[in-house]
């Protein structure tokens, strides 16, 4: 037979043959994997290397997508410290350059006179005039033993400047209020949504299980306590609770990850106390408190394992409300600070652009967080489906 019987099949290969069969459930989670991988490896594969994807070029600020411009790189005067492999892949690489976009140069020997990018409109032309002897002091560039230019002519100087100091660069999502890749904060603000949600939902499992066990399981008056501050914690607005935790603990990214997950545990505790209600009085749990077990033992190498199915499905849900409630705290202005790049912080910056002509930069990450949240949702229905042992 080209396939075992279905009734030899373990419970985990069953589901997980249950869950290939949900295509949605599959798209979304191929979707999720695939922001996952681009949040981990984003200053690989993002043009804005910089810390933060904050790389500030006024002079092409709210260039519409697809906004194309020349740039002299004018090496600094204190290079950057060189970075490991693993820092620069968690925090990216400060510029060695500054970034000068140009609509023309006048390049002879001495100085190379840089006219800046100006938007159609502009009063006035600006210019800046770099000397080249200072130029390639900090680039290393065609020096003699004495510290004098090489170039003979007018046109070496030309020739050479332009090939070797001159970058072009494409804005594929254009550029923010203060000129920054607006493609490059789109991908790296990710890294917050995906690791707010994680560590959301670890926190909720590891309080959500502990109370959750401990009302289930001795009931009484345990039960009576435990039911009681799980009233109480739902009865508060979740989004007013976690302002509350952010302003008792202050502002920023760590605050975030604390205020989201304690405000999390309830739906974890409901179903893990209704769960170990309707199974603790099962054979099983009657054998292991025959044979002498502890009740720590019981409910953790007996009970949870059997109660999984649906703390999974409610963590699928929970991540997705994280992510929610972390953009809602970054557009109030209590979450993530700038200049972190996050999809609502991001919103927040740019919600004045939705009634100009660059509503994109307002409407790209409020797609990404629909997006997101949307997958997390599908994910949560399919793994409901597939771990249903009813089908």
């Amino acid at each position: 037979m080209d396939s075992k019987p279905t009734q030899n099949q373990s419970p985990k290969a069953l589901a997980w043959k249950r869950f290939r069969s949900n295509k949605l459930g599959m798209v979304s989670l191929g979707f999720v994997i695939l922001w996952a991988l681009l949040a981990i490896f984003a200053y690989l594969i993002i043009p804005d290397k910089t810390p933060n994807a904050n790389r500030q070029i006024l002079e092409i600020s709210t260039k519409k997508p697809g906004f194309e411009v020349d740039m002299l790189m004018v090496p600094k005067e204190t290079p950057s410290a060189k970075t490991s492999f693993l820092d620069f892949l968690l925090n990216g690489r400060p510029d060695d350059c500054i970034y000068l976009p140009f609509d023309s140069l006048h390049i002879n020997k001495e100085t190379t006179t840089v006219y800046l990018y100006q938007a159609e409109g502009a009063s006035s032309v600006r210019t800046e005039i770099v000397d080249n002897t200072e130029f390639f002091a900090n680039n290393n560039g065609p020096l003699t033993d004495s510290g004098t230019l090489v170039f003979t002519t007018n046109e070496d100087a030309d020739s050479y400047i332009r090939s070797h100091c001159v970058k072009h660069r494409k804005f594929l999502l254009g550029t923010d209020q203060f000129g920054r890749d607006f493609l490059s904060r789109l991908v790296l603000g990710s890294r917050i949504s995906l690791t707010v949600g994680f560590i959301a939902v670890l926190l909720s499992l590891m309080i959500g299980i502990v109370i959750g066990s401990l009302g289930g399981f001795f009931r009484g008056k345990v039960d009576d306590a435990v039911v009681w501050f799980i009233n109480v914690v739902w009865s508060i607005p979740t989004l007013l609770l976690v302002i509350a935790i952010t302003f008792a603990l202050g502002k920023g990214i760590a605050q975030v990850f604390i205020a989201v997950g304690l405000t999390m545990w309830v739906e974890v505790a409901r179903i893990v106390r209704g769960q170990i209600l309707s199974i603790r009085e099962t054979t099983f749990v009657e054998a292991g408190r025959a044979l002498g077990f502890k009740d720590l033992r019981i409910i953790f190498r007996h009970i949870l394992p059997n109660i999984l199915n649906p703390i999974i499905v409610v963590s699928a849900a929970n991540f997705a409300s994280a992510i929610l409630l972390e953009a809602g705290l970054s557009f109030l202005g209590i979450g993530v600070q700038p200049p972190m790049p996050s999809w609502g912080s991001m919103i927040k910056e740019n919600y004045a652009f939705i009634i100009l002509d660059a509503a994109y930069l307002a409407i790209l990450p409020g797609i990404a967080i629909m997006l997101l949240v949307l997958a997390f949702m599908l994910i949560g229905n399919a793994l409901r489906e597939a771990l249903d042992v009813k089908n």
